[in-house]
């Protein structure tokens, strides 16, 4: 039992590694974005709702797994080597290909041009609520952009 619990904690750590890494913080911070709008603005199914987060989960995991790829690979050999960069090319273009169908689920959960008029005159109608949204627009901001973290 003891070493199942531990595999908790192994695991919590390498979540945690993500967070090191640009790209991961990137997607973590749209998810949170995505998450409010979708909390505030729109009136989500429960299966709209499973929909959305299973495809970031899936965006998360596929960074998650591309950042394991690149560091091991990284690991085996500093020196350029043809197939080390194709392996690294690989596990991006996953990430790629799953961040298009993640924008795919948004077009299709959230493309609605009267409620991003409402979303417009919510936040512009009021300068408190534009200043509070901007706070947070460059606060993700500084969370994408604090330096990584070199091993």
């Amino acid at each position: 039992m003891k070493r199942f619990l531990k595999g908790f904690l192994y695991a919590g750590h390498g979540a945690v590694q993500c967070l090191y890494e640009r790209n991961f913080r990137f997607h973590l911070c749209a998810a949170g974005f995505v998450i409010f709008f979708a909390a505030g603005f729109y009136e989500l199914s429960r299966a709209e709702w499973a929909v959305l987060v299973l495809t970031i989960g899936a965006v998360l995991t596929a960074e998650a797994v591309n950042t394991a790829l690149e560091r091991l690979c990284d690991r085996v050999t500093t020196e350029i080597d043809e197939h080390v960069r194709s392996c690294k090319d690989i596990a991006a273009g996953a990430v790629l290909l799953t961040a298009l169908a993640a924008v795919g689920v948004g077009v299709a959960l959230f493309w609605d041009t009267e409620r991003f008029a409402a979303i417009w005159e919510f936040y512009s109608g009021d300068v408190w609520r534009a200043v509070s949204l901007l706070a947070a627009v460059l606060g993700a901001g500084a969370v994408v952009f604090l330096p990584e973290r070199k091993d």
